[in-house]
């Protein structure tokens, strides 16, 4: 095995690693989406009148 094959099996467990993260992040950004719609619906049922954005509100 030459130095070219170490490289290039680096590469390629690189490459897999990569896809997984970003698979991840993909699943962290989704599952993000739906806590805040589930929020929003909360605070709705909570409060009738509530009908902004919950980036307005202050935490």
């Amino acid at each position: 095995m030459d130095r070219f094959e170490t490289t290039e099996r680096a590469d390629e467990q690189t490459g897999r690693r990569d896809t997984a993260s970003k698979k991840k992040r993909r699943w962290r950004e989704i599952e993000a989406l739906k806590d805040r719609y589930r929020l929003q619906e909360e605070l709705r049922s909570i409060d009738f009148a509530f009908d902004g954005p919950i980036d307005d509100l202050e935490f």
